[in-house]
C-alpha cells in the first residue's frame, strides 16, 4: 500500500510542476502566431531581428579573426624554429671550417689571417 502511495504522489507532484512551467515555458497564443508569421521581402526587418543578425556576424567575425590569428601565430612559431635551426647548422658548418682551416699561429678568425 504505501509503494502505491508513494507512486500517487510522485505522480501527482509531477502534474503540479508540468503545469506551473508550462505557463513558464509556453508563450501566449498572439505571440507565438506573430512568431511565426513570415515577413515579407520587402518589409522592413524588426529590430530583434536586425540585433540577431549583428550578433550572428560579429561571433563569425571573432571565430575568424581568432582562427586567423592562431594560424599565424603557429606559423610565426614554425619559421622561428626553421631559423633556428638554419643558423645553428651555419655556425657548425663554419666552425668546423675554421677548425680546419686554423694554422696554429693566428686567432682562429677569418678576418685576423693573414693574406700572403
Amino acid at each position: 500500500m504505501t509503494w502505491r502511495q508513494a507512486v500517487l504522489l510522485s505522480c501527482f507532484s509531477a502534474v503540479v510542476l508540468l503545469s506551473n512551467a508550462k505557463q513558464k515555458i509556453f508563450m501566449q497564443e498572439s505571440d507565438a502566431s506573430n512568431f511565426l508569421k513570415r515577413r515579407g521581402k520587402r518589409s522592413p526587418k524588426s529590430r530583434d531581428e536586425v540585433n540577431a543578425e549583428n550578433r550572428q556576424k560579429l561571433r563569425v567575425d571573432e571565430l575568424r579573426r581568432e582562427y586567423y590569428e592562431e594560424q599565424r601565430n603557429e606559423f610565426e612559431n614554425f619559421v622561428e624554429e626553421q631559423n633556428d635551426e638554419q643558423e645553428e647548422r651555419s655556425r657548425e658548418a663554419v666552425e668546423q671550417w675554421r677548425q680546419w682551416h686554423y694554422d696554429g699561429l693566428h686567432p682562429s678568425y677569418l678576418y685576423n689571417r693573414h693574406h700572403t
